[in-house]
């Protein structure tokens, strides 16, 4: 059980303080999480701190591969409503 972080990450630092078991490293060219480490925040919070903080959707992976800030998780817009928007805003 781990998380991961992929390479769309921005290196911000918003994680790495808040992750309790000190799982998260910086390394060349993003973060990355100690597998050995990472307990997911169980035992500790309700959700993993490290997605929770994330300001890139799609940057925190589940062990399944499934992002755990999925599109919309930042703003709460759904991704379809999303692109209607952007593209009503690229016609003006």
């Amino acid at each position: 059980m781990s998380l991961s972080i992929v390479d769309s990450c921005v290196n911000c630092w918003a994680c790495y303080d808040v992750c309790p078991s000190d799982a998260i490293y910086q390394s060349a060219p993003h973060f990355l999480i100690d597998a050995k480490k990472c307990t997911e925040c169980e035992g500790d919070y309700a959700h993993p701190q490290c997605a929770t903080i994330c300001p890139i959707e799609e940057a925190i992976l589940d062990a399944g591969g499934v992002a755990m800030n999925p599109p919309g998780s930042l703003t709460g817009i759904p991704p379809e409503k999303m692109a209607e928007a952007m593209l009503e805003f690229q016609s003006r």
